[in-house]
């Protein structure tokens, strides 16, 4: 039997301790956000559809985009035990220079219309958490507010080729003068993919206001007092802001892009050069042959061609095939900081998000994309933890195993006739 006694004051309020009120409202909702599905459930709620849209859409079906994030999900790690791992080294060594966590933030276009403060959100917080900050050439702030924004952190430039050259160039010159460390030379936009959700809500710079769209904002006052009282949405790059965003890609973007342009480029540029948006073994092999600084395996995080490869499927191939001094980064789908960790032990020297930045973005601007890289430094620390490593060079592949929720036909052919043979 228990023995029952009447409660105690004193240990009743030892037992229940209640927890202090935050008052600040957007301290609290990014409080309670554990990961970055939270910050996008939030992002939702307080943006307006076409600008929300922009981030959280793809390509035509959005299959790449799901097939990327499912890869992740298919992910079976394979913990050490006995391995005591009571702290982590998250820190590594990128294109030459430091960075505090195995990811940086990528290029992202039309920033500041999901948030007003957008890319000089995006660098400051980059700044205090000690890793690089990608500027896109459809950026909304200019390279050089971003260095005035970042100016002891590093600052990574974004360009696409146009079609009036001297505009990349100028661009290329200005990110050099400015201090930017490396050029991120993109060659999977030869022209816009078919983003359906940006058609359909009519989604351009400047704004196009529909009733649709205006009924969307009603809801989200915060978002007009900020977009109509804060400096004019602009590209900072570009003089030419009118259209939808596959207008504008089509007028501005050159389909001729070749290996010419990036000798030219090359030739202009005095950091590191990185060639993003590979998505074969063949282009991967051919690039470090060339001597480019890095690659980056990624589709445009399913934006441009739908059912093109997925990244995270690419890596291990291409790792074998490049070897192990080559530098390999990749994006497209990063969710959690359990996806770094595998993508690291697959051989991938480093990682870059999108996506999710700009939820923790439109959650609560600058705050927001801290609490974003605090989430997925608390995954990464904790994955590691719990497969008993203390530093990314002790990863390995055999800690991931990439489950086969997508085999390609040939393969499970070959697969077939081994088992019968």
């Amino acid at each position: 039997m228990v023995k029952r006694q009447l409660p105690k004051p004193s240990e009743i309020f030892e037992l229940m301790q209640f927890k202090k009120p935050e008052l600040n409202a957007r301290t609290r909702r990014l409080s309670a956000a554990l990961t970055i599905g939270d910050l996008r459930a939030i992002a939702k709620r307080r943006t307006p559809a076409a600008a929300f849209d922009y981030t959280d859409g793809a390509a035509e079906g959005e299959i790449s985009m799901n097939r990327a994030r499912q890869a992740f999900m298919d992910v079976e790690f394979h913990p050490d035990i006995l391995r005591p791992a009571a702290s982590v080294d998250m820190s590594t060594t990128i294109l030459d220079g430091p960075s505090a966590l195995p990811f940086g933030i990528a290029p992202t276009g039309f920033t500041r219309l999901m948030q007003t403060e957008g890319e000089t959100a995006g660098a400051g917080a980059a700044a205090a958490a000690g890793i690089p900050f990608t500027l896109s050439t459809l950026g909304t702030t200019s390279i050089e507010d971003v260095k005035a924004t970042n100016p002891n952190g590093r600052n990574w430039f974004q360009l696409y080729v146009m079609r009036d050259r001297e505009i990349s160039y100028e661009l290329t010159r200005r990110a050099a003068a400015a201090g930017f460390d490396t050029l991120f030379f993109t060659v999977d936009t030869p022209v816009a993919g078919a983003r359906l959700r940006d058609t359909r809500n009519g989604f351009s710079i400047p704004p196009q206001l529909t009733p649709k769209t205006v009924l969307n904002a009603i809801p989200r006052p915060w978002w007009w007092i900020d977009f109509l009282t804060t400096p004019k949405l602009e590209f900072a790059s570009l003089s030419s802001t009118g259209g939808t965003v596959g207008e504008l890609l089509n007028d501005a973007m050159d389909p001729t892009i070749s290996y010419d342009d990036l000798d030219v480029i090359r030739g202009m540029w005095p950091g590191k050069i990185v060639v993003k948006g590979v998505q074969n073994i063949t282009d991967a092999a051919k690039l470090v042959d060339l001597g480019v600084d890095g690659i980056v395996l990624s589709n445009h995080g399913g934006r441009q061609l739908d059912r093109a490869p997925i990244p995270f499927h690419l890596l291990p191939h291409v790792r074998r095939e490049v070897g192990a001094d080559a530098t390999v980064m990749m994006d497209t789908g990063i969710m959690n900081g359990a996806d770094i960790v595998a993508a690291v032990a697959l051989g991938a020297d480093f990682t870059l998000i999108g996506r999710a930045y700009l939820y923790g973005l439109m959650a609560g601007g600058r705050q927001g994309v801290d609490r974003a890289i605090e989430i997925l430094r608390v995954e990464i620390e904790r994955t590691m933890k719990l497969l008993g490593v203390s530093s990314l060079e002790e990863l390995e592949p055999r800690h991931v195993t990439q489950l086969t929720t997508l085999t390609p036909v040939a393969e499970q052919a070959a697969a077939a006739a081994d088992a019968i043979a």
